[in-house]
């Protein structure tokens, strides 16, 4: 796993790349996130050229998940080309997950690979999307589809970037950082994220969201060390996420707005509920899951019928057959994950 460094603001973003012999950058960015950019990343990038001849090039991109597709990959390859990267140059993705997604994916193919590294500038980045090594796109209205597994060479996490982000955006990360310590509750993360998190829309310590932010990195990179193509372990970072891919797929089909965090909330529950009908999870557990993620703003009600997601769910890519793995909560803080049948009856409520 390669370095995650946690700071408030950019300021050791220099000694990063520097770190890695960048050489000639090429910054990538989400447009919402230009100012951030200009302030603060650019400035460090261009104390850490190595000489006369080394220079930055820069690529403001509208992001959104209609735009999560191979087609915007694909015109990132062309500015590359078109901007003379070689197989020495090095990406700089700042931004969302979506961001860091297709950058990493662009990156990892563009010459059968060029160096990159991430700046995440959203809640759900900092603790999940970019860490970890996973690429990708949507293809044909189904999450992340297609996709890589390629490690940035590191990932800065500015928690400044914070600061701007509008509140929906923040709140729907939230549901990320509170699904890593349900995986691992070290130090008793979980209790002292519901407890900060309620107050964060006006204005709670920064230093304290930083040192959760840097224990949930903690969280996902030890997983993806041991585990780092999924094979096993890694698996428990899907919690909530196979009840919530169906969510969003549905979402898409009928023109709902429901962002990737707001259904990982909404999963994350499910998931409960699921676990408690096995009685893997302890009666009562999904509806205190829920009340601490209603604390926290997120949405905790599914607009659809466990067998309406049952569908999508069988045509997920993690699926075999009509088998598919969920993580199932025993705790807060030990989760397991079984391969279930769709024809269980929990799957055909309506």
């Amino acid at each position: 796993m390669n370095p995650i460094y946690v700071k408030y603001d950019c300021s050791s973003l220099e000694a990063a790349l520097r770190e890695c012999g960048a050489g000639r950058i090429f910054v990538i960015y989400d447009e919402n996130v230009r100012q951030f950019v200009e302030e603060q990343v650019l400035l460090e990038a261009l104390n850490a050229l190595d000489d006369e001849e080394s220079t930055i090039e820069i690529y403001e991109m509208a992001v959104s998940e209609e735009k999560k597709s191979l087609a915007t990959v694909e015109s990132i390859c062309q500015w590359l080309l078109e901007s003379g990267a070689d197989r020495k140059s090095f990406l700089l993705a700042v931004g969302g997950g979506i961001t860091s997604d297709m950058a990493g994916f662009a990156a990892s193919i563009y010459m059968r690979g060029i160096r990159f590294a991430y700046v995440p500038t959203t809640l759900l980045s900092m603790v999940d999307a970019a860490i970890g090594g996973k690429t990708g796109v949507n293809f044909l209205d189904y999450k992340n589809m297609l996709g890589t597994f390629c490690e940035p060479q590191f990932t800065y996490i500015a928690t400044s970037a914070l600061e701007t982000l509008p509140a929906r955006d923040f709140i729907g990360g939230e549901s990320e950082l509170i699904k890593s310590f349900i995986i691992e509750n070290n130090d008793e993360a979980y209790e002292r994220a519901v407890k900060l998190l309620p107050a964060m829309t006006e204005g709670a310590n920064i230093d304290e969201l930083t040192a959760l932010i840097q224990a949930a990195a903690a969280v996902k990179g030890g997983i993806v060390t041991r585990d780092f193509r999924e094979g096993g372990e890694r698996r428990k970072l899907n919690l909530g996420h196979t009840f919530a891919h169906a969510i969003e797929h549905l979402a898409r089909e009928n023109k709902a707005d429901i962002t990737h965090g707001e259904a990982v909330s909404m999963g994350m529950v499910m998931a409960a509920r699921l676990s408690e009908s096995l009685g893997i999870a302890p009666e009562g557990l999904a509806d205190s899951l829920k009340a601490d993620l209603a604390a926290c703003h997120l949405p905790v009600d599914c607009p659809y019928t466990v067998a309406q997601l049952a569908g999508a769910m069988g045509k997920d890519k993690k699926a075999d057959g009509d088998k598919v793995n969920f993580v199932l909560i025993r705790a807060i803080g030990d989760v397991t994950v079984e391969k279930l049948s769709l024809s269980l009856p929990f799957f055909n409520q309506e």
